[in-house]
């Protein structure tokens, strides 16, 4: 009903969870009305162990957002993620420490104040991606705030913890610091790593089973945490980010089809649930802090020192992206002075920082930690949760408004007058095809219009939108914005022939890299992602040598061909998905000057691609005929699977049957994929026998030999 009813509105679903979960908890625990068995499990909920709220959701909701981050823009941000969750996550832990314990007027020492600046000093993913992806941020944004948070709350867990170690007796000195820091970091890396590289060996054994591949991505990422957590003793948010990671960088083009997309619709609805009862119970846990803070007041009121912490956790986040912007200007994609408010405020905290208070509640009532102390805790950082989200949360659309950052630029706007104008067009076509038919006759034209609002301002204009690209051809921006969509083309384009078998996982993880690459160098350069693909496509002059009779066969197929199959599918899918992307931008835009523009470079760019093959076709015929026959097959297989499928679709099989076919098929496919069609470079001999004119040649010169013996 939230989700509904707040749709379209500047109040995150989030936001609105969080009240909703506040509420209850004051109906149970601030009012006298007993609200039965749901209060009852109110109260269960309210009990949770907090390691146990953390290891039944963070592994999903740290899972779904590492795994669905775009691996190339973590690589360029990686730098300002790295400093903004090392040094970033210190800064703002000592800044908050030392306002604390100079300020607050509850006698901590210096270690229980830094564990609470360590607590409140890191972004929670959990509230932020939500948030973002809510919101519609850029994606170049989205990537580092959403890296920057999840790399910011496996470091601030491990500096809690370092503190909270510290606070109830253990040792201190600089070694034993160092060693903890390093197995937590290290751990981590190592172990996420470890079930990385063992889940992608094991799905590449998963043929076309999509309950399988599922399980095992699910399964992995809470042993990863489990492994970690408590079996290590090491970070178990650190160890799923890694796992993620790894996952989104090496085992994307794992899933296809059918496959990718139930993987996707799989997590999104886990993150969802996930969050969904994050919040509300975060919702009851500050309720309950709150009510149970009224009875902990110093000097007649708490409130004013938790709006004060407020004000202090929104200083810090100013002062880590002050002392830091320098850097941060001068690394990865760089930091405007927008984009650095945006960072700034949307430093939320959410359900981590409330459990990481949950235990250190349940742990006081010692000599080391008063059970006052574990009360103060919980209300602040239930508040200051409450707050950044409620603020924080329902004003950064407002705010991304006021900075302009999310108009559209004049391209897009241009983009989007042209595709309504071509809405229009394919409306009337449709209106052609189904405006009359034998049983119903014809249909009224004015009424159908009247019905697609998105089409009522266009009808009856005359402007043609090619006639703007004309204009505006030599405007950089422009050409830039063609660059990206055709750029984007040719990706999708890879994911097509990736679930058609023309192009093997490493091809298409290769190919997609060089594209990312590219993307970043079209405001600067024309389309470039031939650059990163020349590298591992090249025919020397010794592949001919190798081709005379003193080197053996078998040695030349294994220096050779395996070598060339790979360059040669690079080659072959570079051309084909760079004429696809060409035909779409045609039909898209026309002859206009822009469009021509973009196709020009593109030829330019397949000209050593096409070197390439016509050099392998004359030396190796075999490997490229090797090459299209696995393709041909393959396509066969998959063109039979959908036959299967429409003839069940339209009735004509039932399940027993297309289950047999089914199977029959998918044998196959495995097989091929197993055991393809490898290249068996032909003899002397065999030539001779294949080839019928060097046949008669042969018997021609035996008989003479014969003649001359005789």
């Amino acid at each position: 009903a939230c989700r509904y009813l707040f749709n379209g509105t500047r109040v995150p679903y989030t936001v609105v969870l969080l009240v909703i979960g506040i509420f209850l908890g004051s109906l149970e625990y601030g009012t006298k009305h007993n609200l039965g068995k749901l209060g009852h499990g109110i109260r269960i909920w309210n009990g949770i162990n907090p390691d146990l709220l953390l290891a039944v959701f963070l592994p999903v909701l740290l899972f779904e957002s590492s795994f669905s981050m775009d691996v190339h823009q973590i690589k360029r941000c990686m730098g300002q993620m790295v400093l903004l969750a090392g040094p970033g996550v210190l800064i703002s832990t000592f800044y908050l420490g030392a306002l604390i314990k100079l300020t607050f007027p509850y006698n901590w020492d210096w270690k229980t104040s830094l564990l609470l600046g360590g607590l409140l000093g890191a972004t929670d993913p959990v509230a932020v991606v939500a948030l973002l992806k809510e919101l519609g941020a850029s994606k170049k944004m989205t990537t580092l705030i959403d890296g920057e948070s999840l790399m910011n709350d496996g470091v601030s867990v491990v500096v809690f913890q370092l503190f909270f170690k510290m606070v109830m007796g253990h040792n201190s000195d600089w070694g034993s610091i160092i060693k903890f820091l390093v197995q937590n970091s290290f751990g981590a890396v190592g172990i996420g790593l470890a079930f990385g590289i063992a889940s992608v060996f094991w799905l590449k054994f998963i043929f076309n089973d999509t309950v399988a591949q599922i399980t095992v991505t699910l399964s992995a990422s809470y042993f990863a945490y489990y492994t970690a957590q408590e079996w290590a003793g090491v970070s178990g948010i650190l160890t799923v980010m890694i796992l993620g990671m790894f996952f989104a960088a090496f085992a994307r083009t794992a899933f296809k089809g059918d496959s990718h997309q139930s993987l996707h619709h799989f997590w999104e609805m886990a993150a969802y649930i996930a969050n969904t009862l994050v919040f509300i119970l975060s919702g009851v846990i500050i309720a309950e802090s709150v009510l149970s803070g009224q009875t902990i007041s110093y000097k007649g009121n708490s409130w004013s020192f938790l709006f004060l912490l407020y004000l202090y956790v929104q200083l810090s986040r100013c002062v880590v992206v002050g002392v830091l912007y320098p850097l941060l200007c001068r690394s990865g994609y760089g930091l405007d002075w927008k984009e650095s408010i945006i960072l700034t405020w949307s430093g939320l905290r959410g359900a981590v920082s409330l459990s990481l208070a949950l235990s250190v509640k349940q742990s006081s009532g010692n000599s080391y930690l008063s059970s006052d102390t574990g009360t103060r805790f919980l209300f602040l950082t239930g508040g200051i949760v409450f707050l950044t989200l409620v603020v924080n949360g329902s004003t950064t659309q407002l705010l991304l408004h006021l900075l302009r950052m999310e108009t559209l630029t004049a391209t897009k706007k241009r983009i989007l007058e042209y595709t309504k104008f071509e809405m229009m067009k394919t409306a009337l076509k449709a209106f052609e095809n189904l405006g009359d038919d034998e049983e119903l006759g014809s249909a009224d034209w004015p009424t159908v219009i009247r019905h697609i609002s998105s089409l009522k301002d266009l009808e009856g204009r005359q402007v043609n939108p090619h006639d703007g690209y004309e204009a505006g051809s030599l405007d950089p921006t422009n050409i830039m914005d063609i660059r990206i969509r055709f750029l984007n083309g040719v990706q999708a384009a890879y994911w097509e022939m990736l679930d058609d078998g023309r192009i093997t996982q490493c091809t298409a993880n290769v190919l997609m890299q060089s594209v990312d690459e590219a993307l970043d160098l079209v405001s600067t350069s024309s389309l470039s992602d031939w650059r990163g693909l020349e590298p591992r496509v090249h025919f020397p002059n010794y592949y001919k040598f190798l081709q005379s009779k003193i080197i053996p066969h078998k040695l030349v197929t294994h220096l050779i061909v395996e070598r060339l199959e790979s360059a040669c599918y690079i080659s072959s899918a570079f051309l084909r998905a760079h004429r696809i992307a060409r035909q779409q931008l045609h039909i898209f835009l026309g002859n206009s000057n822009i469009a021509s523009t973009v196709i020009n470079e593109s030829e330019v760019e397949g000209e050593e691609a096409k070197q390439f093959l016509e050099d392998v076709r004359d030396s190796f015929p075999q490997v490229l005929s090797v090459l299209k026959t696995r393709q041909v097959t393959h396509y066969v297989l998959n063109h039979l699977n959908g036959y299967i499928k429409n003839l069940e679709k339209v009735g004509l099989l039932e399940g027993k049957e297309v289950s047999h076919l089914h199977d029959v098929v998918q044998s196959d496919l495995k097989k091929l994929l197993r055991h393809p069609p490898s290249l068996k470079l032909p003899n002397v001999d065999d030539l001779i026998t294949s080839n019928p004119l060097l046949k008669d040649r042969s018997s021609f010169r035996s008989l003479a030999i014969g003649e001359t013996d005789a």
